[in-house]
């Protein structure tokens, strides 16, 4: 379906990203950064997703609200996405939490992280809102969501993701009739609804709601006059429009893009140490689950300019190579090699090291004889010559943070601790 005169409807709308939460469960990843600024895929940060969603559906006014540890986010996105010009009718508003409405209060909630900034979006008038988490990794287009949005005639158009009944009871879950009409929405619940027809699973929202402007910012304004919200989409804005509106679910499978070879959809919360180092590893299968190589739907990002990546030394046993890995510019595997490994800008490893099973984040340094496997370096983590990870599981948990899943994390402060 197409507006008057043929335009998108995303011509129309503003993506809204929520991006101020810290994502506690990935530990040290978040001391220093939000979840949205952490380093994914080997060149982008987490929150390159929903801003390249937003721009390669055609939304061309994005907001984004921080608030936790905002700094190395905020210097992201100042590099990587500050080619929006307001002369073509584009905007890119950074918003942290300033204590707008009043002194005592910062972003209490994702629904006063949008209230708190009405008067800027009302002064980009956009008559529909996409609001977005920051901390996903998918590719969708929000087009065909605006599209259901507007056909329906809903208050609310929600996205969701058909999950096992067990898995959704950490989401918030829906429960639909046969015209994908939400009549009930709770918060994580111990008894998940099913889908209608299919006992054995739940639709699971995806934290992504469509709604005419006029409507959301009625919404919020009667949800910031109620003393007893906790001012929460999840929790308070969305259950409130189910109980007395009309919300709609969009399924996941109806706007997710897929390259040729990819099978199926592809959307992930990467909230603890083991799923984001899982999501990361699958990107190195040979036909990858999540097709970063789409020149058809890019994820942006900050580009460096640095040198290409290098391989040196041919001999047995000191070789310079990789398997089934993604090595970042300006990387050098000096006699050494990486497997089934992510390797971020600016890595260095050296002769007769290897790293099995690696999500190396930039600017790390890996001395020679290191044997590294099933480990995430933080940034600009220095491993000590002949360093031995991920061979002996009790002195692995007495040196590093070690996951159910056997993944070893390791920041400055533990390589410190070892000297």
């Amino acid at each position: 379906m197409k507006e008057k005169y043929g335009q998108p409807l995303a011509r129309d709308a503003m993506a809204y990203v929520l991006a101020g939460g810290r994502g506690s469960r990935l530990w040290e990843l978040t001391d220093n950064r939000a979840k949205p600024a952490v380093y994914f895929g080997g060149v982008s940060r987490i929150i390159d997703f929903a801003l390249s969603n937003a721009i390669n559906s055609g939304i061309r006014r994005i907001g984004v609200a921080t608030q936790y540890k905002a700094h190395s986010l905020i210097r992201h996105m100042q590099r990587a996405w500050n080619f929006m010009r307001p002369e073509r009718n584009e905007s890119f508003d950074i918003l942290p939490a300033s204590q707008r409405i009043s002194e005592a209060h910062w972003y209490e909630g994702t629904a006063d992280a949008v209230y708190q900034n009405i008067d800027i979006i009302e002064s980009h008038a956009p008559k529909y809102m996409v609001i977005l988490a920051g901390d996903h990794i998918y590719k969708m287009d929000y087009e065909l969501m605006l599209q259901q949005h507007v056909q329906t005639g809903a208050d609310v158009t929600i996205g969701c993701l058909v999950v096992p009944r067990e898995e959704a009871k950490g989401f918030g879950v829906m429960a639909v009739d046969a015209k994908s009409v939400i009549t009930d929405f709770v918060e994580k619940p111990e008894n998940p609804p099913s889908i209608p027809g299919d006992p054995t699973n739940s639709l699971a929202s995806m934290g992504i709601y469509v709604f005419d402007t006029k409507f959301l910012f009625e919404a919020l304004r009667r949800d910031a006059a109620d003393p007893h919200s906790t001012r929460d989409f999840g929790k308070d804005i969305i259950p409130y429009i189910v109980k007395h509106g009309k919300a709609v679910a969009h399924r996941f499978t109806d706007s997710c893009i897929r390259a040729a070879e990819e099978i199926g959809e592809y959307w992930r919360d990467v909230g603890t140490v083991d799923a984001y180092f899982e999501a990361n590893l699958d990107l190195t299968d040979v036909v990858p689950k999540l097709n970063m190589y789409d020149r058809d739907w890019p994820i942006w990002t900050d580009q460096v300019v640095a040198a290409p990546a290098k391989f040196v030394h041919d001999q047995d046993g000191r070789r310079g190579m990789a398997i089934s890995s993604l090595i970042s510019q300006d990387c050098i595997v000096s006699g050494a090699i990486a497997k089934r490994s992510l390797l971020f800008t600016g890595v260095k490893m050296g002769s007769f090291s290897s790293v099995d099973e690696g999500v190396i984040l930039p600017y790390c340094n890996i001395g020679r004889g290191a044997r590294l496997s099933r480990v995430i370096l933080d940034s600009g983590v220095r491993i000590p010559e002949g360093l031995v990870v991920g061979e002996d599981p009790i002195l692995d948990a007495k040196r590093f943070r070690r996951s159910e899943g056997g993944v070893c994390l390791i920041n400055k402060a533990m390589i410190e601790r070892l000297k």
